[in-house]
């Protein structure tokens, strides 16, 4: 029991210091933003979704370095994503009065997420079938594989880059420079101890209760790391700015799938995964990201009934993810 209601506290504490290093982070993009140029959409899409993914790509380099659990960096992406396309929007209707989406949004960022979702899986599926040793159960991924969604990634870049090649700098803004580069630095460095912390009391939490890590990844990393996107969407809402709050979901999401997991990967040198568990947990992401869009699609906007429907759905995804994990259903062994 006192070990228990140590890792709850260091959940907590983790939350509060990965919260903290988040408002340093949006405070410093956003005016940096500003004075350079960039839209609305690139800022929500590229500059806040990288930002704020930073606790999940934290979460992967600290799992896999530090800890050797490359399993429980994945499930944090996984949970995050599913976490950020149901959770997120969810509250963000809530925090606004009329939560609404652009074409841009659903036919740009929107399919290029659909895409990323697909390579990813794609990269899986060649780890299963292609690289020697690689089996129907255990996908072994390689740094070689890693170069096809960081590739893609980079065409993602590129296209903002073009959206935003004719826009300029508003040279009005008084901003400190090297002053918001640093305020972004230190947020980044708080956010990653945060991160170890929770990596942390979720080693712990898998220890105790003896459940895969997977299950703590998809759950309690997801959850604390996703942190920064809720805030930052959150805001955006409430402050009647629909576009920031749902192209940062959609970016962060992008980054994770396409970055995060193939620089996990890469300092890994490689890394197995069971291909069994990936198929079930990437076919709720795929069938989270098509929930999404149609209901974004829907009269552009999300309801305070839809974002009800998204609560219950991510819901359902727990308690299925727990069932399997305690081995009530016997699908999911572990990764």
């Amino acid at each position: 029991m006192p070990g228990l209601l140590v890792s709850l506290l260091l959940v907590v504490v983790a939350v509060l210091i990965i919260w903290k290093g988040s408002e340093y982070f949006e405070r410093a993009a956003e005016r940096l933003s500003k004075h350079y140029g960039l839209p609305v959409a690139v800022h929500g899409a590229v500059v806040v979704a990288v930002g704020s993914s930073f606790p999940e790509i934290s979460s992967v380099v600290i799992s896999t370095v530090v800890h050797g659990e490359f399993s429980l960096g994945v499930g944090a992406i996984v949970g995050s994503a599913i976490f950020n396309l149901l959770v997120i929007p969810a509250f963000s209707a809530f925090a606004s009065e009329n939560l609404e989406a652009t074409r841009d949004i659903v036919h740009k960022d929107g399919q290029f997420y659909i895409i990323s979702v697909l390579v990813l899986f794609i990269m899986f599926a060649l780890g299963a079938t292609y690289v020697p040793g690689g089996t129907n159960e255990a996908a072994i991924l390689t740094p070689a594989l890693a170069i096809f969604p960081l590739a893609t990634y980079g065409i993602y870049i590129f296209l903002h880059q073009q959206d935003s090649s004719a826009h300029v700098g508003d040279d009005s803004i008084d901003v400190r420079l090297r002053r918001e580069w640093g305020l972004l630095a230190v947020g980044l460095l708080v956010i990653a101890v945060g991160v170890e912390l929770i990596v942390r009391a979720a080693l712990s939490l898998g220890a105790i209760f003896g459940t895969p890590s997977f299950l703590w990844g998809l759950t309690v990393i997801a959850a604390g790391t996703s942190l920064p996107d809720a805030f930052v969407s959150v805001r955006a809402a409430q402050n009647d700015n629909s576009v920031t709050s749902l192209t940062n979901v959609l970016g962060s999401n992008t980054f994770n799938l396409l970055v995060a997991i193939p620089v996990g990967v890469i300092l890994a040198g490689t890394a197995t995964i069971n291909f069994l568990v990936a198929i079930p947990t990437m076919g709720f992401l795929a069938f989270a990201t098509l929930v999404f869009i149609v209901f974004i699609r829907t009269d552009l906007e999300l309801t305070n009934l839809e974002a009800y429907g998204f609560l219950g759905l991510y819901g359902l995804f727990l308690l299925w993810m727990t069932l399997e994990s305690v081995g009530i259903i016997e699908t999911v062994q572990g990764i």
